[in-house]
């Protein structure tokens, strides 16, 4: 059924903007963290998506790579390759012998931005979601 099609793919939008979220909560929240898992600053952390087929129970649909759906999913989540800034910062703990601190490199307007985008696609996604359910309720209503 269409519907159910299209339900997936929201449904897979959904888990994926969800994902991108907490990772940008992640990077917002450890902005200031000098000392990381690996001992150095915190790396800023980016989800990778990557398109999905949905699985289909047509089977023509199979076949025609021109007709097959795609939702997304969450490939990794890797680390940027930014370097850590330096700060002058003598009196921090972590300073190094010059008196410079490597802080994450995490730009916050950036990171706002991104988790903007990604609660709106959320919102986008769940929409789709409910007017899929609508349009399924309606067409089983019709049938009695």
């Amino acid at each position: 059924m269409a519907g159910m099609s299209v339900m997936s793919i929201a449904a897979s939008g959904l888990h994926a903007q969800r994902v991108r979220m907490e990772v940008l909560s992640s990077n917002l929240a450890n902005i200031s963290t000098t000392r990381g898992p690996d001992g150095g600053p915190y790396r800023r952390q980016a989800a990778v998506f990557r398109a999905v087929p949905v699985e289909e129970d047509n089977f023509q649909s199979v076949l025609d790579e021109r007709r097959r759906l795609y939702g997304v999913e969450v490939e990794k989540v890797e680390p940027d390759n930014r370097e850590p800034l330096m700060v002058y910062d003598p009196d921090h703990p972590d300073a190094d012998s010059q008196g410079f601190v490597a802080m994450p490199n995490i730009n916050l307007v950036e990171e706002m931005t991104d988790l903007m985008n990604a609660a709106r696609s959320y919102e986008a996604n769940l929409a789709a979601l409910q007017t899929a359910k609508n349009m399924v309720q309606l067409a089983l209503s019709l049938g009695h």
